[in-house]
């Protein structure tokens, strides 16, 4: 049966990586099944912290548009303004998410009197974007989906991003609003689920993130491939590819890279966009690091090639980040067999699940020794059955269809 659906995000298509992606992939799939599709966001700016073209003059604006899709079907897409900080800080963070309640807000106003929903999905981050979809499922009698791809309020907290604790505890009040009018909590990784579940006492659902298991695939033509990047075949190629801001602690990588830097072959690649990259970029050339090269986000036609260009895929987080957030890169590396070295300790659920599949490299979180032992490890030893594993596991569970035939036949019947 046909329903229809609204997402309120401020990450849509066209935005490329991160949560954007994964909201336009879950709208398109949803609109080629048949539902009657439309999303409620602002104007793609992730990650590179600015309104993109050809949306720049738009960005005051509230906007209408439709968007068609390869299967036949659209979407509708309301776009309205946000506050889009280009050094986000806590507190600018906070004023960005303000601003999209408020201007969503006004935006739904005009819905009210002549549209109504099935279904509402809410993604967080924001976490307060809850309050909307709790709007929306009391005018419309909608079912409620609330969606957490990232555990802001703990972020906020335990990066310290928010240090005042009356502050702390009045937005996990709202959150609990939220979960008790919520008809559907989920998550995207078993860590994350059991920290919600504990919080809302109340049953939450595995959604993962998911990855096109056809798109990104192994290559046996690696060597060619590096040479298409500028790099020698025989060199190694440690590749970090993903958001470049402060929760990563990314700076680690530079440090290790000054470790390698009389193995000529060895090449440190980061790849990506986000306001802590000149600030990296700067510190690398303070370093010395000459064995660290930087490139940009690159096209989804060249992306497959250029993630199996790698032997090892850095997947760096803070300790206490390692339950909070499961880094949407880890999908695509997965999916082409990457051998990842990650950084994530005992007990914590993305830890967990590496470790029981054997399908990455584990070291300490936050231990630039152990990092470097690990990286030595891996370009030393043969990572064949880590990466069959790593492909096993894509093909097994992070599968497009897999992932949104589960999420539809329960969030949708």
């Amino acid at each position: 049966m046909k329903k229809r659906i609204l997402l309120i995000g401020y990450n849509f298509f066209p935005e490329p990586t991160g949560i954007g992606k994964y909201s336009g992939e879950m709208m398109g799939w949803l609109a080629k099944e048949g539902h009657i599709c439309s999303v409620l966001t602002t104007y793609p700016y992730y990650p590179y912290w600015q309104i993109q073209e050809p949306y720049t003059n738009r960005r005051f604006s509230y906007t209408t548009e439709k968007q068609a899709l390869d299967s036949g079907a659209s979407l509708q897409v309301y776009r309205v303004p946000m506050y889009v900080p280009k050094n986000p800080s806590g507190l600018k963070r906070i004023i960005q998410d303000f601003t999209f309640t408020i201007s969503a807000f006004f935006r739904l106003l005009g819905s009210f009197i002549g549209e109504k929903f099935d279904c509402v999905i809410v993604v967080v981050p924001s976490f307060q974007f809850g309050l909307l979809g709790v709007l929306c499922k009391k005018v419309w009698g909608a079912k409620l989906v609330y969606h957490i791809q990232d555990m802001q309020i703990e972020a906020a907290r335990d990066l310290q991003m928010i240090q005042s604790k009356r502050v702390i505890n009045t937005l996990f009040a709202i959150e609990n609003f939220i979960f008790k009018q919520a008809d559907f909590i989920s998550s995207i990784s078993v860590g994350m689920v059991d920290k919600v579940r504990e919080k809302a006492n109340k049953n939450v659902l595995l959604f993962p993130n998911w990855t096109d298991v056809e798109m990104f695939c192994p290559s046996q033509q690696r060597g060619a491939i590096k040479q298409s990047f500028g790099f020698e075949a025989t060199d190694q190629v440690v590749l970090y590819s993903g958001a470049i801001g402060e929760k990563q602690g990314l700076e680690v990588i530079l440090q290790v890279a000054i470790e390698f830097a009389e193995q000529s072959r060895v090449k440190f690649l980061i790849c990506g966009s986000g306001p802590y990259k000149q600030k990296l970029e700067e510190m690398a050339s303070k370093l010395g690091a000459k064995n660290v090269i930087f490139f940009p986000l690159q096209p989804n036609d060249r992306f497959n090639d250029f993630l199996n260009l790698a032997d090892v895929h850095l997947v760096i987080q803070k300790a206490n980040a390692s339950d909070l957030v499961m880094p949407s890169k880890l999908t695509t590396i997965l999916s082409v067999g990457g051998v990842a070295l990650i950084t994530a300790n005992p007990g914590a659920g993305l830890y967990e699940l590496v470790h029981r599949n054997k399908m990455g490299i584990l070291v300490e979180a936050e231990n630039q020794r152990a990092l470097s032992v690990g990286l030595s490890q891996a370009l030393s030893q043969d990572n064949a059955e880590i990466g069959a594993n790593a492909r096993a596991y894509a093909e097994q569970h992070l599968s497009v269809k897999s992932v949104m035939d589960a999420f539809a036949a329960t969030v949708l019947s």
